[in-house]
């Protein structure tokens, strides 16, 4: 194999980490950015709770008329 040859091996594979890389930082942003919308979600879920708890429409933990 000449030195040419090696040269352009290294480049290839250079691009394709670059690739992947981008890629991974890609996945990274997005799986953030879902989970920072899943956290204001689970807030906002929990703050309804409360509100229904203070005002008093029954507990949570209430069993099914089943039971």
């Amino acid at each position: 194999m000449s030195a040419e040859d090696r040269f352009i091996d290294i480049e290839i594979k250079l691009g394709e980490q670059e690739n992947l890389v981008d890629t991974l930082n890609r996945t990274i942003y997005e799986q953030g950015r879902r989970i920072d919308q899943l956290e204001a979600l689970v807030s906002k879920l929990a703050e309804h709770i409360r509100a229904l708890r203070d005002a008093g429409q029954g507990p949570v933990n209430e069993k099914p008329p089943h039971y």
